[in-house]
């Protein structure tokens, strides 16, 4: 019980600081009730992608889709969540490589990728 209302504490108050700074990602993380573990765990995985671009390795949104499943299971096969997580942080100018080696190709994209890269 205690451990619960830890976990809810943690999870209002990371909300709480989502609200206050109100970024791209931030407003993506609260309006899909992403934890603050999760949102760690989010970033290491961009960390890991963005690390295999640098070397030269094939990233696919395949993968990431379903690596990011895997760490706000909520969200499984909610391809919009993903979509957005990326193009949040790319907004922000955060990993940007990754989201263009994840979704440059995809059609739906390239007037916005057009227009941030003008």
């Amino acid at each position: 019980m205690e451990k619960e209302l830890e976990q809810r504490l943690d999870f209002i108050e990371f909300r709480q600081r989502l609200l206050f700074t109100n970024s791209e990602v931030d407003r993506v993380l609260f309006d899909h009730d992403v934890t603050r573990e999760q949102y760690s765990r989010i970033l290491d995985l961009f960390d890991t992608l963005r690390s295999s671009c640098d070397i030269g390795e094939k990233i696919s949104s395949v993968h990431y889709e379903s690596e990011i499943y895997k760490i706000v299971p909520h969200r499984n096969h909610n391809y919009h969540f993903a979509e957005e997580v990326a193009q949040s942080l790319h907004e922000e100018g955060r990993y940007e490589e990754v989201f263009e080696a994840l979704y440059g190709h995809a059609p739906k994209f390239q007037s916005y990728l057009d227009k941030h890269n003008a």
